[in-house]
């Protein structure tokens, strides 16, 4: 059993490394030799999104009984849409519990009235669970925004037992605050790798995906995860992929929001298109990927969406064998934990096509 890393620290100087090559073979390294890991003319892809304060406390006003809200999805990038979201509700407690552990809230109904700090929402439907419902914020975008700073906080699980703060979720180039959970793939990159990178002519490139919950303590509600999520490729990014994939050099993904987003971006055509897009598929072990040759990740558990994600990359048999090493060298999981770099498997990789020129829909207002 992987032990979860209680402590929000992003880059522990005994953070380890576990790698399985293309040929399923594994080893394990100190996690301050990912660039060596690397090669030149390799595109490293990372999700630049902010991590909201997701998680608001508050009263169902038909009972009068107490309520946590757990931000956990958007249609939308637009900074102007943030009326509506789809959340998770918990009954008392707070994040001390285990999720699992926490009691229903109140039953619920579309238009129920929830008093959340500053802010003030309806039900505007529940979704097939006494947890999920669509949930409506009663202001302006500005006023919501302003809401959500001062009265909302991150996300978080009890194996981590201080309160984090903002700053403990954010990756050193966070940008847009749209994601609801950290895409803490990236919590092992910061400035001085960026630019190490850069002197071994390793190309970097962002992307903006607002990377969904983790857990939602029920599990059948766990098993809809990951929910859709908006995404967007900005032309920049798009071009250099298709100049790395074009010239036959890897595409390297920080973290399975990326892969997700690049794969759903090039599901047409095989081609990644800027703009915005909804990535609502699932990547698994029948995913033929197109565009991702390696991913950088946290230490997931079997069963868990970004488990069955990384099953797209190599064998059951590769996996347990990263299990077994990651087991017997005590790495630790969870958003503050080790990270592992898989290269996809040999015979899971298509085969590539010169790149055709067209684009995505543009679903929200970012350039």
């Amino acid at each position: 059993m992987i032990a979860a890393a209680d402590r929000p620290i992003h880059r522990p100087a005994d953070a380890q490394l576990l790698i399985a090559d293309a040929a399923g073979r594994v080893s394990t390294t100190p996690r301050t030799a990912f660039l060596d890991v690397l090669r030149p003319g390799d595109l490293v892809v990372a999700n630049d999104a902010a991590t909201l304060p997701a998680s608001l406390r508050g009263e169902h006003r038909p009972t009068g009984r107490a309520i946590e809200v757990r931000l956990a999805g958007r249609l939308s990038l637009a900074g102007d849409e943030v009326r509506e979201f789809a959340a998770i509700v918990f009954g008392e407690g707070d994040f001390h519990m285990r999720t699992e552990d926490r009691p229903l809230p109140p039953p619920l109904a579309a238009g129920d009235r929830l008093a959340l700090g500053p802010l003030s929402a309806t039900v505007l439907a529940t979704l097939d669970h006494p947890r999920l419902i669509r949930l409506g914020f009663d202001a302006a975008p500005d006023a919501i925004w302003a809401g959500l700073a001062r009265h909302g906080r991150p996300i978080q699980y009890a194996h981590v037992a201080q309160p984090l703060a903002l700053w403990d979720v954010w990756t050193a180039f966070a940008g847009p605050p749209v994601a609801f959970e950290a895409p803490s793939a990236g919590f092992s990159l910061d400035w001085k790798t960026l630019s190490a990178m850069r002197t071994r002519k390793i190309e970097f490139a962002t992307l903006t995906h607002a990377a969904g919950i983790s857990s939602t303590g029920d599990d059948a509600l766990d098993a809809r995860l990951p929910f859709d999520e908006p995404y967007h490729v900005p032309a920049a990014t798009a071009r250099a992929i298709a100049r790395a994939r074009l010239e036959g050099r890897r595409v390297v993904a920080v973290g399975t929001t990326v892969v997700r987003a690049l794969e759903h971006a090039a599901r047409r055509d095989g081609r990644v298109h800027e703009g915005c897009g909804l990535a609502d598929q699932r990547i698994g072990p029948a995913t033929r990927l197109k565009v991702v040759d390696a991913i950088l990740s946290g230490v997931h558990e079997a069963g868990t969406s970004h488990y069955q994600l990384l099953r797209a990359f190599t064998d059951d048999a590769t996996l347990e064998r990263m299990v077994e090493a990651m087991d017997a060298h005590d790495f630790r999981g969870h958003e503050f934990g080790d990270s592992v770099f898989i290269e996809a498997h040999v015979t899971r990789r298509p085969a590539r096509r010169r790149p055709t020129s067209r684009r995505l829909p543009v679903l929200c207002d970012r350039r």
